[in-house]
């Protein structure tokens, strides 16, 4: 299934997903992308840089929201841009959760802007690792 342009409205939220960050996805996110850092693969090292473990790739977290938005989309063609501010690191064992919502609409174009981000609840408190970020879609006909 695809979004369609006609079925998106201004200010709509979009189905949110969840997941989990594993010490193998990050490890095999670090083989992929050649980022070795040790902050990535050894807790000793990501003690020592401040953190409880492991801290995931900045681009892993962004990876992951891209999926979420093609998943949704049904098309990976329809995902023209993705913009993100990296607000707060994601260790592993966390779970993430990525959502938005309809910024605006352009009739003319076809196109849509979604405000998009990356929660997750650490300590009683929301962190938002990707915030005050945006996607713009063009969905099928």
């Amino acid at each position: 299934m695809s979004v369609r342009f006609e079925d998106l409205e201004a200010g709509q939220e979009l189905p949110s997903a969840s997941r989990l960050v594993t010490r193998e996805d990050v490890g095999a996110y670090a083989e992929a992308s050649g980022d070795r850092n040790p902050l990535h693969r050894d807790d000793e090292v990501a003690r020592a840089a401040g953190f409880d473990r492991v801290v995931a790739h900045g681009m892993y977290t962004m990876g992951t929201l891209a999926s979420w938005l093609v998943d949704w989309l049904g098309d990976p063609d329809a995902l023209l841009r993705l913009h993100v501010n990296f607000r707060a690191p994601v260790l592993v064992d966390e779970t993430i959760e990525c959502g938005g919502r309809v910024r605006s609409l352009d009739p003319e174009t076809r196109t849509a802007v979604l405000e998009v981000w990356v929660r997750l609840e650490r300590d009683g408190a929301t962190e938002w690792p990707i915030r005050k970020s945006e996607a713009e879609i063009r969905p099928s006909v």
